[in-house]
């Protein structure tokens, strides 16, 4: 059976100003882990997913993104020429993998207004939305078991997963009642809220399932947390007339923005290559063996 969801929205027009100065002049989409751009990582998780489709929310000096995706002539020739036909076909792959589309959000508004401005290219049909700092290992089949928790239950579905409740007002959170394994119906969720009004310690996890009834509630919404439009708001609106799931899960899950868990990243990717993972092993044996 075919799947309903084939298009992805990657919002990728954040400044990056956790990440400065490396960002001062590059997006910090492509800030590497190991030798690949943090934005490849989560287009090849959207294509393994099945989906077909991406439309990546851009912005000022994003340029680099569209490059990255695009064919390199003068680079496939050079490398034709050099006989690095493993390289070539590395590079004609990135090119190849799936339709990208790119807009401008113009000015930063919040991740509702990101969304919204994807709504003509969106049409009438469900979507995936994936923040290009989440970086989730394949390991975790977080999108996948979203995408099939939507076949299902033919519901906007949003990733959820357990935080300390002194992390929770980095987060969106949702208040929620079990409905069969990894899922479960949200009551109630909010933006960032502070620790003690917290409805739960299920934080929202930067992967998303979303009907297109979510475009009119946006036209609508109100500027939230930070004076931006916020999709958890418009969110907390659809479970008034569609109602929305959770998809939990407790692993595979990177932050990229946040530089600890940038580097964690780093490391772990590293030592699951096979190219690189025993020699770095070694390595980080014999550094924390020393005093």
């Amino acid at each position: 059976m075919a799947r309903s969801v084939t298009k992805a929205v990657i919002p990728a027009a954040g400044l990056g100003t956790r990440f400065l100065p490396a960002t001062k002049a590059q997006p910090k989409e492509m800030l590497p882990l190991v030798d690949k751009p943090a934005i490849q990582y989560v287009v090849e998780e959207a294509v393994a997913a099945g989906i077909t489709d991406v439309l990546m929310i851009t912005g000022r000096s994003k340029r680099s993104l569209e490059d990255h995706f695009d064919r390199s002539f003068e680079l496939e020739y050079f490398l034709e020429q050099k006989g690095k036909t493993k390289e070539l076909a590395e590079m004609r792959r990135i090119a190849e993998m799936v339709n990208i589309h790119y807009i401008r959000q113009g000015e930063p508004k919040g991740l509702g207004h990101a969304v919204s401005v994807a709504a003509q290219h969106v049409g009438d049909q469900p979507f995936a939305v994936l923040l290009g700092d989440d970086i989730m290992h394949q390991r975790a089949g977080v999108l996948t078991g979203m995408l099939e928790t939507y076949e299902r239950h033919q519901r906007s579905v949003v990733a959820l997963k357990r935080v300390p409740r002194d992390e929770i007002a980095s987060y969106g959170c949702a208040a929620a009642e079990a409905v069969e394994e990894s899922v479960v119906r949200i009551t109630d969720i909010v933006e960032k809220p502070e620790p003690s009004a917290a409805p739960s310690d299920l934080a929202v996890m930067g992967r998303y399932i979303i009907t297109p009834a979510i475009f009119g509630l946006l036209e609508k919404q109100a500027p939230g947390k930070g004076g931006e439009i916020q999709l958890t708001d418009a969110l907390k609106s659809l479970l008034a007339t569609e109602g929305v799931l959770g998809y939990t899960f407790s692993e595979g899950r990177f932050d990229t923005g946040n530089k600890l868990d940038y580097l964690r990243a780093t490391v772990e990717l590293a030592l699951e290559r096979e190219d690189l993972g025993p020699q770095f092993r070694e390595f980080l044996v014999q550094r924390l063996a020393r005093p």
